[in-house]
């Protein structure tokens, strides 16, 4: 039996106690005091209760987060909403915003971020105990659809997401990250950032040298450390041929370039084919010389960000067994980690595998069954850990190399048979961190009771 009750405006320091609570009589109340804004920087609010059989409130409350300010909304059992407010994204605000609802209710707070914008957030909810579970946007964004109205507003966006958690009880719950693994998550994140940054760097860099010369373009590798080198000293093909071989080689050599002699005569080659000065050179060659600089920065930084990503990963308890299995470097095993977290949180191998998108879902209508496809919802950065090992596994002999084939010759294409490697390797890191041993190509031998 539910009750619904609406106590008179109290102050935070008069609010009834929650210990002993008695059943209270039904109190009607009009719609327009269901949403109140709360005053800014008064204690004052009205307190609006969904008591159960057992004495608590059940309440689910919903932030629309953002960088400066997060908006939060409450709902009861019915959907109804108890308040809406905007509060900063500051401690102290944040604290008032967690101390409007009991401590001693039942109360969930959905998020819609689970980023750095709801950190501060998110820390305190643990701190006072309060459950916390993510709603993806792309979700939010599809539930909004099924409510009244066509605005977009961040007060509505905070009730969608409030009955989102109300209706719906399975997403995940947010779990405050431990320093290991937020510092992994740092490290693993600005290290993509920086390959975003050398990808859109090595396209200019291409794109300044086909404009200088196009042979000279096609015939260096403008990821090679040792060609690098060689755009940041020579950048055209008049001042390549006036350095001549010795003096090339000599400047790669000085930066420890690996294959200096090989570099120094394809740029050579290509140099001799083109004696014509295009317009704006000297301008291209300038800048293509700062960008091959800052490539080369770059690589020193990522060098060292690797170094911190795998120096962090075997502080973590289980980083043996992880990477023991083939071909799961500390780049990889650092993904997998940040992206699981806790492995508790899956209750099986096949549930971690729809989690990384391996396991296929299910389209059928009427007659038509049994059609599988791909799964659209899903950790793209775990999808990608499990797939570039299981990539890099194909080097070698091995059981991997074989699992592949084998799935290759049933029919299978390169990428089909890969993804099914990819899903028995969930199986397989499943078991071992279950088991808490390491891989080993023999199976353990099967425990006798005793």
């Amino acid at each position: 039996m539910w009750l619904k009750v609406v106590c008179r405006q109290v102050a935070m320091d008069e609010r009834p106690p929650s210990q002993p609570r008695a059943p209270w009589p039904l109190i009607e109340i009009c719609e327009s005091s269901l949403a109140k804004e709360l005053p800014a920087g008064s204690s004052v609010v009205t307190w609006i209760w969904v008591l159960r059989e057992d004495g608590l409130a059940q309440v689910w409350v919903g932030v629309d987060a953002g960088k400066q300010a997060h908006h939060a909304a409450a709902v009861d059992v019915s959907g109804r909403v108890l308040w809406s407010t905007r509060v900063a994204n500051d401690q102290q605000a944040i604290a008032e915003l967690v101390g409007r609802v009991g401590a001693d209710d039942e109360v969930v707070w959905a998020v819609d971020l689970v980023g750095c914008e709801t950190a501060l957030l998110r820390a305190m909810l643990a701190l006072a105990g309060q459950q916390t579970v993510y709603i993806p946007g792309r979700t939010v964004k599809t539930m909004s659809a099924g409510f009244a109205g066509e605005a977009k507003t961040d007060a509505r966006d905070a009730v969608v997401i409030a009955n989102t958690a109300r209706m719906r009880h399975d997403f995940l719950p947010v779990e405050t990250p431990t320093e290991l693994i937020a510092r992994l998550a740092l490290l693993v994140a600005h290290r993509a950032d920086l390959v975003e940054d050398w990808v859109r760097t090595v396209n200019r860099l291409r794109r300044l040298m086909l404009g200088i010369s196009p042979v000279l373009e096609r015939a260096l590798t403008f990821t090679n450390v040792a060609t690098l080198i060689l755009i940041s000293g020579y950048q055209t093909p008049e001042q390549i041929r006036a350095a001549g071989r010795n003096q090339i080689v000599a400047h790669l050599r000085r930066h420890r370039a690996v294959n200096a002699t090989k570099v120094a005569d394809q740029a050579l080659a290509a140099a001799a084919e083109q004696d014509l000065t295009l317009p704006g050179q000297d301008t291209a060659a300038a800048l293509a010389g700062e960008l091959a600089s800052h490539l080369l920065q770059l690589h020193r930084r990522m060098r060292d960000t690797d170094k911190a990503i795998e120096a962090a990963f075997n502080d973590h308890p289980q980083a043996g067994i992880i990477r023991s299995l083939p071909d799961m470097g500390a780049l990889a095993a650092a993904e997998f980690i940040v992206a699981v977290g806790d492995l508790s949180t899956f209750a099986s191998p096949d549930h971690l595998a729809a989690y990384a998108g391996l396991a296929p879902v299910a389209r059928d209508s009427g007659k038509r069954v049994a059609n599988l496809r791909r799964p659209q919802r899903y950790n793209r950065r775990l999808r990608h850990v499990f797939y570039m090992s299981s990539l890099s596994t194909l080097r070698m002999n091995g059981p991997n190399r074989d699992y592949y084939q084998r799935k290759h010759g049933e029919g299978r294409k390169h990428q089909q048979a890969l993804i099914a490697l990819a899903r028995r390797r969930v199986d397989v890191l499943w078991a071992l961190l279950r088991d808490n041993r390491c891989f080993q190509l023999q199976p353990p031998a099967p425990s006798t009771p005793g």
